[in-house]
């Protein structure tokens, strides 16, 4: 049998265990991660033979969370696990985002990591354990991966820095950040905090690295222990005098080209220089015509690079840290509670707010089964908004990254749902995109959100950072468009309300950045941002006084926590009546608190009114105003609480004797009555006659008692702890 090999980290006061060798052999790489009771297998595996036609790194990662890791059994019809969750499509993120940027640059071999949690103590974050197992399996195996990538979590709790904090207090954290990096430098930030300031996050993520430098070591001390030969790749440089020759005919006519107005126009200018060059090759030769184009798409990127470091300038004529035109207006459509269009250049985004009851609350799957989200966004890229005709599908993975960072900028802001209890979907549609656009729909929901009269604690704006660096030379730039996005060395994403930070993304495309340039970066972003957020007060400032009158009002009242059951009645028959003769949607927590949602107030008022007789008890000497219900000789059954009689006896209708009980009642009268005792059985006894004024020289006569027959043909009455009816 293989020895197994395996290695230990201490981090965040625990120890993390990377076995290889023993499971999954016939993988290029597998490890068998155990941090706590939580444990996740990760593979690598690498195909034998190149794809062509290629223009991208053919690595992907999948991520699943099986059910029984956490000992539950999988909800629906099959019992199995299905299509990714969207927790899920975000950790293999996650993994991808700092592991792509280190495989060599004409990679075409496909790679998949496949990371399973098997087991999870709901204490040690299995996306962290993924992370550095994908490194791992990568990094010590022939797969031509070069560089060892280490991942933590920083939290900030109270004013103190936890490392690898619990899942358990991920909800009570100021600051909740994932930082992934190599020895050198860090390569990819994902965050979500409480407003929080630049220097704090820069402390992080320094605090960050110096645990990541411990991971990678131990990966580099197994590698070295293993005596893996890593594969060569393929990364032949152009024939020198063909690349001489072309860019001497394409250099002036492609920058000419990234200086035309206009996101469209622009690259189909570009397209037709690189397709002129393309078609001077006889067509026949497909081998030819493909490596000029990849000679015409590296002078492209050349020349970029060139004129931003050397020439100062921006292929739009731009400053450095300008923003472009901003253009916002609300409530655009007049049917949703809430909408807004917020426009920065050529992207576009129309945000809309909906504002429903708690039973609209999203129930998580999984691994998180059980958990409630009362925000959630969703974000949508429709193909028109960049000219494309494609199909609609299903979210893919950008959308669901995308959604997930600004439903993350905006959750720190939105009340809390004891103080709030709605539940709140912003949805955001691109409309038109050149860069930015999931900043742009935080700026957008931020609108919508107040347009629709939400109370959220400050607005937010969002911005997104880029870098060109060649060796020591580098020019950070604010807002950035297509062409600066996809040829810089980094895609920072900013954002936060005036008091700090609550968003915050990055991806490197090169070796690292160095602390002063995250510095230097965070600061232009924290202008870029204060400025976004005066543009958009010019439009609306604050959150409408009122929620929008299109929207559901939610009513609250207490009811003692043994009543919670009455109220519901069997298999909830009680509470499905009340809605069905209100119209009300209604709510109950574990706490007694009753919610009444309806957009129109008297129905509410009417639930709650019948909610309040339900759980209402009858007092002694208590006056109520009730309805008749039912005549008999002996006197008449009146309802004084919903679904509680009491009986009115003949003897208790006036000072006087009276002979026919119809002589003063009908059914359906209203009449004011006193309640005078309850007996042995829990009848209630009521009394008229104490309510209106007693006769002149009226003579007290001895009492008279209801015949026993009289009890025995009584109507039903509720008991006064509210008990079951009683038919006698």
């Amino acid at each position: 049998m293989i020895e197994e090999k395996s290695v230990s980290v201490t981090i965040g006061g625990e120890e993390i265990i990377f076995s290889t060798q023993k499971v999954a052999k016939q993988a290029d790489g597998a490890f068998w991660v155990r941090y706590g009771d939580s444990v996740v297998l990760v593979t690598a595996c690498m195909d034998k033979n190149e794809k062509e036609d290629i223009d991208f790194v053919p690595f992907s990662v999948d991520y699943r969370e099986y059910t029984f890791a956490g000992g539950k059994i999988p909800g629906g019809f099959f019992k199995r696990e299905g299509k990714p969750t969207d927790n899920e499509i975000l950790v293999a993120r996650l993994i991808d985002r700092p592991l792509r940027p280190i495989f060599p640059e004409k990679f075409k071999k496909e790679t998949q990591v496949i990371a399973m949690v098997l087991s999870t103590d709901f204490e040690n974050s299995p996306d962290i354990m993924a992370m550095n197992g994908a490194s791992f399996a990568l990094y010590c195996s022939p797969i031509p991966f070069e560089k060892a990538v280490g991942a933590v979590r920083v939290g900030l709790k109270n004013g103190e820095f936890l490392v690898n904090p619990s899942q358990k207090i991920f909800d009570e954290l100021d600051l909740n950040i994932v930082v992934a990096g190599t020895k050198e430098a860090i390569l990819m930030v994902e965050s979500g905090s409480k407003e929080i300031s630049e220097a704090t996050i820069i402390e992080a993520l320094q605090i960050a690295h110096q645990n990541i430098k411990k991971i990678v070591e131990a990966q580099e001390s197994l590698f070295s222990q293993m005596g893996i030969v890593k594969e060569v790749a393929n990364n032949s440089p152009f024939d020198e005098a063909l690349y001489n020759e072309i860019f001497k005919r394409i250099v002036a006519p492609l920058k000419s080209a990234m200086e035309t107005k206009g996101k469209k126009a622009m690259y189909s200018a570009i397209d037709s220089v690189i397709e002129g060059e393309i078609n001077l090759i006889d067509k026949e030769d497909l081998e030819k015509r493909k490596i000029v184009k990849e000679i015409c798409e590296d002078i492209l990127i050349k020349t970029f690079r060139k004129m931003v470091l050397e020439e100062g300038k921006r292929p739009d004529g731009r400053l450095f840290d300008e923003i472009r035109h901003i253009w916002c207006q609300v409530g655009v459509l007049p049917r949703t509670h809430g909408s807004a269009i917020f426009s920065r250049g050529e992207t576009m985004a129309l945000a809309n707010c909906t504002i429903g009851t708690p039973q609209d609350v999203q129930k998580l799957s999984g691994l998180m089964e059980g958990q409630e989200k009362h925000f959630i966004l969703h974000y949508n890229f429709p193909p028109f908004s960049v000219g494309e005709v494609k199909p609609i599908r299903g979210p893919g993975r950008r959308e669901i990254g995308h959604g997930a960072l600004a439903e993350r900028a905006l959750s720190a802001v939105v009340p809390d749902e004891k103080e709030f209890p709605y539940t709140i979907r912003v949805v955001s549609d691109i409309l038109e995109s050149n860069g930015s656009s999931s900043q742009a729909t935080i700026c957008g929901g931020s609108l919508a959100l107040m347009d629709a009269g939400i109370p959220i604690k400050s607005p937010v704006a969002g911005i997104a950072m880029g870098l060109i660096m060649e060796n020591e030379k580098y020019a950070i730039l604010t807002d950035i468009a297509g062409l600066e996005d996809h040829f810089g060395d980094m895609d920072f994403k900013v954002a936060g309300t005036k008091e700090g930070i609550t968003a915050l993304q990055m991806d490197i495309k090169i070796d690292g950045v160095s602390s002063e340039i995250m510095k230097e970066a965070l600061e232009h972003a924290r202008k870029a941002r204060l400025f976004l957020l005066d543009e958009m007060a010019k439009t609306l400032d604050k959150p409408r006084a009122e929620l929008s009158p299109l929207a559901p009002r939610i009513y609250t009242l207490t009811i003692p926590k043994d009543k919670i059951g009455e109220l519901i009645g069997p298999g909830g028959k009680n509470v499905r009546a009340i809605q069905d003769e209100t119209g009300v949607e209604i709510s109950i927590e574990d706490d007694g608190t009753v919610l009444v949602a309806c957009a129109d107030s008297d129905a509410a008022e009417k639930a709650m009114t019948i909610i309040k007789g339900q759980m209402e008890v009858p007092e002694v000497g208590k006056e109520y105003h009730g309805t008749v219900k039912r005549i008999e000789p002996y006197g008449a059954f009146v309802e004084i609480l919903p679904g509680t009689d009491g009986l009115l006896h003949v003897s208790e209708l006036d000072w006087k004797r009276v002979e026919n009980v119809s002589d003063y009642l009908q059914v359906g009268d209203k009449v004011d009555v006193q309640v005078l005792e309850f007996e042995k059985n829990g009848k209630v006894r009521l009394s008229r006659k104490n309510l209106i004024p007693k006769p002149e020289g009226y003579v007290e006569k001895p009492e008279r008692k209801p015949s026993r027959s009289s009890d025995r043909t009584s109507h039903s009455q509720r008991r006064p702890h509210g008990g079951s009816r009683e038919r006698h």
